[in-house]
């Protein structure tokens, strides 16, 4: 929200004459709003991971290849993270209210969607509409508590709540994909939106007022077409180069032409008077620091909730369930480390602490990739714990740095910067991190005795692909195939642990070094 922007009243904008009607305390109203938009929050932090404990049934119905599999997962987070700055600017001009009610529609016929997906390319379609139902979401929220909370306190601690609301959705919907998959089957992850949608679209609709900038911004369509395209591209070449183990003719020109689109659009927001990105934030080094710090470390994070619930159900044999329940402690741990964040950066500055966090999560994963063992989860408690707690450090000190490290009046272009490095680390980081266990599976799988050419191309596929062989083959060599499926699964996992734990450990080394106080005094203890 810009400066000259002033929040409309509680009951209604001026701009547009509306009076929704609501509760008559305005009190009892802001508190309600907060309710109503931290609860949208929630439902798509939840659709972040809640699919994840669900992939291995979902994958024996729609039997989608390793790539396929890769977008159902993360097409969601890359579409929510394209156009969260876009719908954010075009709220600015159609009015806040009326973006995030069709943000709640467009979620809830999404869902639906999803749920009576009967093709790959259906449910794919499906996830990227939940992404561009999120976006309109959150792309309004922080700003329709901006104009509701008009009290310095009560807009910090709603903020929080609001903040807070999108990391426990993500941690939880493990567990939520689990308990729904295992009752009603994979499509309920997705139905049980709709009730909820609804009753938030009813509410909404009464108790939020609306509000626009009296001086938007122009919706540069040409930025949009660039980076939803350029970005689409490079994840589209990261996947096929997964599945294929290797480059190829159109996945070198599919790679470059993305990486083209990315460096044109950067270019035009650099020339265009009015950009949709503001690209000079990143000439502060602590704000471009902690952008890294947080893409690498939510990327890390919504990555290690994907590829654990795969390798306890499919290594591990853990049904759906007692999958979600075996990450609570990580979950609790995140939840613990965002809370005890500021008091943790108050004893040992925010730059170290985010440092010490990092390096917390890296040796975490490493101790994981080094010990991971799903016959003795005793064993996998320590690493579960470490990487929650030090992964909501550096989630809310990331966070926190990159609002202090802008300048006040550009504190709205901070925090669209702030909450698309969010969604874009976790597409990414499934993205590169699946192509890659992808590939290290299939290098990894040995020739099974017993199996044909044919077999053994598709067991190669994923490891569904295998689960699915294995009641056509004879019983010796049925076993034989799910034991080096497994083991060639365990390789590629722990691949992904040591590779994202290298990644976190030179984060902390750029955090360390250009983290740094602005002036020499403040060495003085506020470092």
């Amino acid at each position: 929200m810009s400066n000259s922007e002033t929040p409309a009243p509680v009951r209604g904008s001026k701009e547009t004459g509306a009076e929704p009607a609501g509760p008559a305390d305005p009190s009892a109203r802001r508190w309600l709003v907060l309710a109503v938009v931290s609860g949208s929050l929630l439902l798509c932090g939840i659709d972040l991971t809640v699919l994840h404990v669900a992939v291995p049934s979902m994958s024996r119905d729609l039997q989608p290849s390793a790539a396929e599999l890769l977008w159902i997962v993360d097409v969601y987070s890359l579409t929510l993270a394209a156009l969260l700055v876009t719908c954010g600017t075009l709220g600015d001009r159609v009015g806040r209210r009326r973006m995030v009610l069709t943000g709640f529609a467009t979620f809830g016929a999404a869902s639906a969607a999803a749920a009576f997906s009967a093709t790959t390319l259906q449910l794919i379609a499906a996830r990227a509409a939940l992404g561009i139902g999120a976006a309109m979401i959150m792309a309004s929220t922080v700003a329709i508590i901006r104009v509701v909370f008009t009290d310095d306190r009560e807009r910090a601690i709603a903020i929080g709540v609001w903040t807070a609301a999108h990391s426990v959705g993500a941690t939880i919907g493990p567990l939520v994909g689990g308990l729904v998959t295992e009752r009603w089957g994979w499509g309920a992850v997705f139905l049980i939106n709709v009730p909820v949608i609804l009753v938030i679209l009813a509410v909404g609709a009464r108790v939020i007022p609306e509000s626009k900038n009296p001086e938007p911004r122009r919706w540069d369509i040409g930025s949009v077409a660039l980076s939803v395209a350029g970005l689409a591209a490079v994840v589209y070449a990261l996947k096929q180069a997964g599945e294929h183990v290797g480059v190829n003719g159109l996945i070198l020109v599919t790679a470059l032409l993305g990486a083209g689109l990315l460096w044109f659009f950067v270019r035009r927001q650099f020339r265009i008077p009015e950009p949709l990105l503001d690209f000079t934030l990143f000439r502060e080094r602590r704000f471009t620091t902690a952008t890294l710090c947080v893409i690498a470390c939510f990327g890390s994070y919504v990555a290690l909730l994907f590829f654990l619930t795969q390798w306890l159900q499919q290594v591990g044999d853990f049904s759906p369930v007692r999958a979600g329940l075996a990450l609570m402690p990580l979950a609790a741990a995140n939840a613990l480390g965002a809370v005890t964040a500021p008091w943790v950066a108050a004893r040992w500055s925010n730059r170290w602490a985010l440092t010490g966090a990092l390096v917390l999560f890296a040796g975490s994963l490493a101790l994981l990739a080094l010990t991971g063992d799903t016959g003795a989860y005793p064993w996998l408690l320590p690493s579960l714990l470490g990487a929650g707690y030090g992964a909501g450090i550096v989630m809310t000190l990331g966070a926190d740095s990159i609002m202090s490290a802008a300048q006040p009046e550009r504190s709205g272009e901070a925090a669209a910067i702030q909450e698309t490095s969010f969604e874009l680390g976790a597409g990414l980081g499934v993205a590169v991190l699946g192509s890659l266990l992808t590939a290290v599976y299939r290098i990894g799988l040995a020739d099974v005795q017993g199996l044909d050419e044919s077999g053994q191309a598709q067991a190669e596929e994923s490891f569904a692909a295998a689960e699915e062989l294995l009641g056509r083959l004879p019983a010796e060599t049925a076993t034989a195939l799910l034991h080096t499926a497994r083991d060639a699964y365990d390789q590629g996992f722990a691949t992904v642990a040591a590779i994202s734990a290298a990644g976190l450990v030179a984060t902390a080394a750029l955090a360390a070094l250009l983290l740094r106080p602005r002036e020499p005094a403040a060495r003085t203890g506020t470092e």
